[in-house]
């Protein structure tokens, strides 16, 4: 009988501690999160990218002609505020405003989102 009081003890337990563990980061972008401090490999930063151009695209922040851009025009890794950081260039011809037809994001180099925009900057 003390075994089995001794095992639910320990599932009730078990049970508890996940109970009130912190939530898993999930979310729409969930695989593109990274820890640690290695380098993401390009493709995998070009693929976390075009996920999150859809989804300016999807969230209205970017023109719709945006999501029929595949592939980026060119992948670096440039100095940073912070140090190395890639940097993501898609170009959108069809876009109107010749302002807005570079649009830039940027990510750490584990692989971590940090900005969009249209400077480059």
């Amino acid at each position: 009988m003390n075994i089995t009081v001794s095992a639910f003890a320990a599932s009730a337990l078990s049970a508890a501690a996940l109970l009130f563990a912190p939530a898993a980061h999930a979310g729409a972008d969930a695989s593109c999160h990274f820890h640690g401090s290695k380098p993401a490999a390009e493709a995998t930063v070009v693929g976390c990218a075009t996920q999150y151009k859809n989804q300016l695209v999807a969230g209205s922040k970017v023109d719709k002609s945006w999501q029929d851009i595949a592939k980026p025009e060119k992948v670096e890794q440039i100095e940073g505020k912070k140090g190395k950081e890639w940097r993501i260039t898609f170009r959108n011809p069809a876009v109107t405003d010749k302002a807005k037809d570079t649009l830039y994001l940027f990510y750490s180099l584990p692989g971590n989102f940090i900005a969009a925009n249209h400077t480059g900057q």
